[in-house]
């Protein structure tokens, strides 16, 4: 089970966390967020940092934003994926695929959010698997991510393709029984973010050392 922890933006707490069993660590790059890091020049030497754990991989999250600045922060930060959390249509996701295909920068994978509150938010999902590696299905409410709750999962059922996914939506220790139980056959990982701060953008490095031994073991 992929565990990505998301919404970092301490450097401290992100030198911590890479000492964890975590797959890929979530950097916001999108200003309505409190937790956005595209001024945080301290955050860009973190990344840089020749001393990153290479099976730790980068997620930049961003929502609608323009294409050709998108690849200047995937080749800046060094990210391995972006995570599109907006309105992004699949012709988005396919031109950026074309661009890296034919650049000699930085080339990153694709994830695609989904907000998910009815069985007919999946009715679109289709259009996107031939552009993206992995879809991520959030809990549908007023902002485009982070709003701190899960839906009913039962609605995975509807859920019929082949990319892998993750799971997020205010998900907690509390959950992982339930994620236990889920037998969708593409569930790639989970996403954890605002349930496990301590304070706005500051993980408690503890309770997710503890999250993960619950869902790995």
């Amino acid at each position: 089970m992929n565990i990505k922890v998301c919404g970092l933006k301490s450097e401290d707490n992100i030198n911590a966390l890479k000492q964890l069993d975590l797959d890929w660590m979530g950097f916001i790059f999108y200003e309505k967020s409190p937790r956005d890091v595209s001024e945080e020049a301290h955050l860009k030497t973190a990344l840089l940092d020749e001393n990153w754990q290479s099976d730790i991989k980068k997620v930049g999250v961003f929502v609608n934003m323009r294409i050709h600045d998108i690849l200047h922060y995937v080749h800046d930060y060094h990210l391995d994926f972006v995570q599109l959390h907006g309105n992004e249509r699949p012709e988005y996701c396919r031109e950026l695929n074309n661009l890296w295909s034919m650049s000699s920068m930085r080339k990153a994978k694709i994830i695609k959010a989904f907000s998910i509150g009815a069985a007919e938010d999946f009715e679109h999902v289709q259009q996107y698997e031939r552009h993206c590696a992995y879809f991520l299905f959030d809990t549908k409410g007023e902002a485009p991510g982070g709003n701190g709750v899960t839906f009913d999962w039962k609605l995975l059922d509807h859920y019929q393709g082949i990319t892998p996914f993750l799971l997020s939506g205010g998900i907690s220790e509390a959950e992982v029984p339930a994620i236990k139980k889920l037998t969708a056959p593409q569930l790639f990982g989970v996403d954890i973010n605002s349930k496990f701060e301590q304070a706005p953008t500051i993980k408690d490095v503890k309770r997710i050392q503890h999250f993960i031994q619950m869902l790995k073991n």
